[in-house]
């Protein structure tokens, strides 16, 4: 990684101003470590519980990799549990109990090409492929019927959900978006390109139809016989109760800790929460405020982390021993 930008080189972990800065800081080391405390802490408890704590802790989370908490759901059901409690950003001020889905898709756009005084001769690739994305943004103006007891919560959550997310987080939640994360074509200036590809980066909000999605863009790429379509990735959309146990322990506990109580909200990213939702076990995430996510200066206040190892620590005991 590239130290420019940065008010400290990014693996230092260099306090400054009660933060601590560096990569990763926030996503994943603090709730990571708050994990890892937790269970530290909660060892001396054991005795009292009417059940035991799993610590789950993986490194191929942000490539949804297969050999992480993918393999230990396939191989060791005990980290299922009754109820999962993830760590990842999602800001003081909110509770995830759910998540958009992703669908990662390759286009690839291929023509004949030929001079660029030449256009009269062959489509540009790149010009075809700057169409099919126009057409491909209709999608973001699909119908989603999210379910009745989600969207009450998610309109009730609006204000923190843009706090914790930036203004206009709210507002994309119910909906599909699209990004382009990636796109190459030609040669040089004077060609007319033959080749042209691109990655689509389509989130898909509780409640869509993946039947409903798929056929949209069938229906599109059909306008362009010169593109091809390849899926990399379909991870469904995933969600538990809103309101379930471990949301209203959590929400004590920060009431007593901060002095308010956090709305649940649907994450815009991906987690690995999602694959204990996929076998139906309660999981909701709590974590830091994203602050330079993947980005230059991302940092962790340490008061906020603290927050969050005794939030965890103190929601973990409250569920155990209820």
């Amino acid at each position: 990684y590239s130290e420019e930008g940065w008010i400290t080189p990014p693996w230092s972990g260099e306090i400054i101003e009660d933060k601590i800065y560096g990569r990763g800081s926030t996503d994943m080391k603090c709730g990571t470590s708050a994990s890892i405390w937790t269970y530290i802490i909660l060892n001396k408890f054991k005795t009292k519980f009417s059940g035991k704590l799993t610590l789950t802790c993986v490194s191929d989370e942000e490539t949804f990799g297969p050999w992480g908490s993918r393999w230990l759901i396939d191989n060791e059901p005990e980290v299922l549990g009754d109820c999962c409690l993830n760590g990842e950003p999602s800001s003081p001020f909110t509770i995830r109990y759910g998540e958009k889905g992703l669908l990662w898709l390759t286009f690839k756009v291929q023509t004949d090409g030929s001079h660029g005084a030449y256009t009269h001769l062959s489509k540009s690739a790149t010009l075809v492929a700057t169409d099919l994305i126009q057409e491909l943004k209709s999608l973001e103006a699909l119908d989603v019927e999210v379910p009745h007891e989600l969207r009450k919560a998610q309109e009730k959550s609006a204000t923190a959900f843009d706090q914790g997310m930036g203004v206009g987080a709210a507002n994309i939640a119910p909906k599909v978006t699209l990004n382009i994360g990636t796109i190459s074509g030609g040669l040089k200036n004077n060609m007319v390109p033959s080749e042209c590809s691109f990655e689509a980066d389509i989130r898909l909000p509780v409640g869509c139809n993946l039947d409903k999605i798929f056929n949209s863009i069938d229906e599109i790429t059909k306008k362009f016989p010169e593109a091809s379509m390849e899926q990399n990735m379909l991870n469904p959309p995933s969600h538990c109760n809103p309101d379930g146990d471990m949301m209203q322990i959590l929400k004590s506990n920060v009431q007593d800790l901060r002095g308010f109580k956090p709305e649940p909200v649907v994450s815009l990213g991906g987690t690995d929460a999602r694959l204990w939702r996929y076998k139906n076990i309660p999981a909701y995430v709590y974590g830091p405020t994203p602050t330079g996510m993947g980005s230059t200066n991302e940092n962790v206040p340490i008061d906020d982390y603290l927050h969050l190892v005794k939030t965890h620590a103190l929601s973990a005991y409250d569920y155990l021993t209820n």
